[in-house]
């Protein structure tokens, strides 16, 4: 693999915590969870669109027939940017407020929408995974949880990647494509066994059927094989909280990474997204909401 990187800042954002990152249409969607944004960037003029949420924001999926759907403090809901109008359409752990909200989500290949729940308070065990069909049904497909963060599949619809960060473990699951139905856990990776700083966070897939994931706390990206559960390639970036990575660009060649602003740590270009350039590998596409 090449190693004539280009890792660069791009945009004016700068946020709190920027996560959720999925290309779509020529543009970054993405989230700052504290500073409760969402945010649509132009991957070629940097140009960006920031809306107000009025919550903690964990991810942002595109809808086939138009604007986003989002997870967050108040559950799952539609968002259309023209109009600013919010629409619950599932609150499964409501009772939980504050202590739990949604964090990291996507669209399987069928187009329903998964995402997942934090326990805020580290509570072990007290979060889930859903999914919500495009009927609008919510089912619980993974419980018992702490926090709910990458998750991907493969191109040919048979295996489902996810994280549960504090384990630091990637695991993957047989995944029938037609039900969304899932079947027994394996352990890819213990990323702490393999001695990476860090946690575990967002996931990508590339065109290879290789997993890039970002290193909370770590500073880099990494790129793991999953048949064999081995440690590929890793990038360190200049700010400790790299949280989330997607690829795209006109030929999804470009990883974008998003970041978080350390606690103490005084960083430059943190809370900024990254664009890592000269990987030499590809992307696959992301898939909307189709309900």
């Amino acid at each position: 693999m090449s190693r004539n990187l280009s890792i660069t800042p791009i945009g004016s954002q700068i946020s709190k915590w920027g996560e959720g990152p999925i290309f779509w249409q020529d543009h970054l969607l993405y989230v700052d969870i504290e500073g409760h944004a969402l945010i649509r960037l132009n991957v070629e003029t940097y140009e960006e669109e920031v809306w107000e949420m009025g919550e903690r924001i964990g991810t942002v999926v595109p809808r086939e027939s138009g604007g986003f759907l989002c997870a967050g403090d108040s559950g799952i809901f539609s968002f259309d940017p023209n109009t600013g109008e919010k629409k619950n359409l599932a609150d499964p752990e409501g009772d939980k407020r504050p202590d739990n909200r949604f964090n990291d989500g996507k669209c399987d290949p069928s187009g329903r929408f998964w995402a997942g729940t934090i326990s805020t308070v580290k509570k072990t065990g007290d979060a889930n995974l859903y999914m919500l069909d495009v009927q609008g049904n919510l089912f619980q497909r993974v419980n018992g949880v702490t926090n709910s963060n990458g998750i991907c599949w493969n191109q040919r619809a048979d295996t489902m990647y996810y994280i549960d960060t504090p384990t630091k473990e990637v695991w993957c699951y047989p995944f029938d494509n037609s039900t969304g139905r899932i079947g027994e856990k394996q352990v890819i990776i213990n990323t702490e066994e393999v001695d990476l700083a860090g946690s575990p966070d967002g996931m990508t897939i590339d065109g290879e059927g290789m997993l890039w994931i970002a290193m909370c706390h770590g500073g880099m990206v990494v790129r793991i094989d999953p048949q064999r559960g081995e440690l590929m390639d890793k990038v360190e970036l200049p700010c400790v909280e790299t949280t989330a990575c997607t690829f795209g660009g006109s030929n999804l060649t470009r990883l974008f990474v998003t970041t978080g602003i350390h606690k103490s740590l005084e960083e430059s270009n943190a809370g900024k997204v990254f664009a890592i350039d000269g990987l030499g590998v590809c992307g696959v596409s992301a898939s909307p909401f189709a309900g």
